[in-house]
């Protein structure tokens, strides 16, 4: 196999991060192979067995520099002064076919330094999970991390629930800069790493930033169109720490995530969310709160502290209308508004107010506002017939509104009782729902796969979800 490592991140000072290898799996086995993401990244080999050593980690490539990067982090709002990848292994970069660099990562390749404890492995169920959603996002046009590779590692994992088959995701992304990365070094008073890691952050993603609050204002800019993507598609990332905050502006860490069936606002499906913090409705706040947080770690390094924090302060408190902004374009797209007005925002809240009330599922009702049959996703249709008479009158003029909405809302998402499904036949050895599954969502927007468009029965109902580790 070859891969044409450019590695950059492993030349920056040996403190950003710990070198070591993967740990060797016993039997590893290739459960699922994105060949057109390796044609991007320039990957050549096709041999399974190869691939199942490489991204099993019981090979290392050659020009690869294996480390475990250092981070710190909020968790659910409390800060923890050091994390670091606990069970994931940076493999190195390569630049893609459209000349942007990526991170190729093991994730669940054995402990690390940053491990505190843990087994640094992953299990099957988790592995699949990201995979699967993680392309999904990317097929919805959703900026995220990808998948490379799923590996079984042929080893029982011990979780909660007892032995669980092991296995390892290979992930790829723009880079694993978190709000944490800059964190780390600012607790620790290291501006001169803050200095060299805000440097290398402006350089790799953000080239035309003019210093820590051009960086600053470009991350914001970009978590401000990510959350607004999220809302649109009625995703819930569920652990909205500030160390699973991408700089580049990547959905990132697959954990305990979900796409809601039935939409409300307070919707939570992280098993350890149990105040609610990450809830749907929350996220364009939390997202304003983590990029406070990278504010107060990028002032570290500044001379002028006093006219930085103005400054600083200024660009933060212009998040939440930014979200507003790329909120109401998208959900206005929706709904087949192409130029949207502010008062369009309450026409779209009118809208999501009905379907909370009714527990209309969130994906079907936006879809079949295109097919004229939105009013069967309601018991109330009295209630939804009154605002579709407002609702038409303001897309008669729209430009082919139909077609707009066709674009905006996908017919398939990955819903989590299908996820749950696929996860108990893979661990069966049965791989079919996860290909079908994956062949769905690749094109959301067809109405290629009816039978998956169903929401859940009432048995089917997966109340939570789990992080995996």
């Amino acid at each position: 196999m070859r891969i044409p490592f450019d590695n950059s991140y492993a030349a920056l000072p040996e403190g950003f991060f710990s070198r070591l290898n993967p740990t060797p799996v016993k039997e590893p086995k290739v459960l699922a192979w994105n060949a057109e993401l390796a044609a991007e990244l320039g990957i050549k080999g096709d041999d399974a067995q190869v691939q199942a050593q490489v991204f099993g980690g019981n090979e290392v490539p050659e020009g690869a520099t294996p480390l475990a990067q250092l981070y710190a982090g909020h968790q659910f709002g409390n800060f923890n002064p050091q994390l670091g990848d606990g069970r994931a292994i940076l493999l190195g970069e390569v630049i893609s076919s459209d000349g942007t660099r990526r991170d190729i990562q093991l994730k669940g390749a054995g402990p690390t330094p940053y491990s505190r404890r843990g087994d640094g492995r992953a299990w099957m169920g988790p592995v699949l999970r990201e995979y699967l959603v993680s392309e999904a996002m990317h097929a919805l046009g959703v900026p995220t991390t990808r998948a490379l590779a799923a590996v079984a590692t042929g080893e029982p994992i011990l979780r909660e629930t007892g032995h669980l088959p092991g296995a390892i995701v290979t992930r790829v992304a723009a880079s694993h800069l978190r709000v944490g990365t800059f964190q780390v070094f600012a607790h620790r008073g290291e501006v001169e790493a803050l200095k060299t890691l805000t440097d290398y952050a402006i350089a790799r993603h953000y080239p035309d930033a003019d210093g820590p609050l051009g960086l600053l204002r470009a991350v914001c800019a970009a978590q401000a169109e990510l959350v607004a993507q999220w809302m649109s598609f009625g995703f819930i990332h569920g652990v909205m720490n500030t160390d699973n905050c991408s700089i580049s502006g990547e959905t990132i860490d697959y954990g305990p995530c979900a796409f809601m069936d039935a939409f409300h606002q307070g919707r939570v499906f992280s098993s350890i969310d149990r105040q609610g913090r990450y809830a749907y409705g929350n996220q364009p706040q939390i997202v304003v709160w983590n990029m406070a947080q990278l504010a107060t770690s990028l002032l570290q390094q500044m001379d002028d502290k006093e006219t930085a924090v103005e400054e600083a302060t200024e660009i933060v408190h212009e998040m939440p209308e930014l979200i507003e902004a790329a909120w109401l374009r998208r959900f206005a797209a929706k709904v087949g508004i192409s130029n949207p007005r502010p008062e369009d925002v309450d026409l779209i809240n009118e809208l999501l107010s009905l379907m909370q009330t009714d527990g209309a599922d969130f994906t079907n009702t936006f879809r079949a506002l295109g097919t004229d049959q939105a009013r069967d996703q309601f018991t109330n249709r009295d209630a939804f017939d009154t605002w579709a008479e407002g609702w038409r009158a303001r897309i008669k003029d729209q430009p082919d509104p139909k077609a707009v909405m066709q674009a905006a809302n996908p017919a398939v998402i990955p819903r989590n009782h299908r996820i749950e499904q696929m996860i108990v036949a893979a661990v069966a050895g049965d791989m079919t729902p996860f290909e079908r599954l994956m062949t769905a969502l690749s094109t959301p927007f067809d109405e290629t796969a009816p039978e998956l468009q169903r929401p859940p029965t009432e048995d089917e109902i997966v109340p939570a979800t789990f992080c995996g580790t």
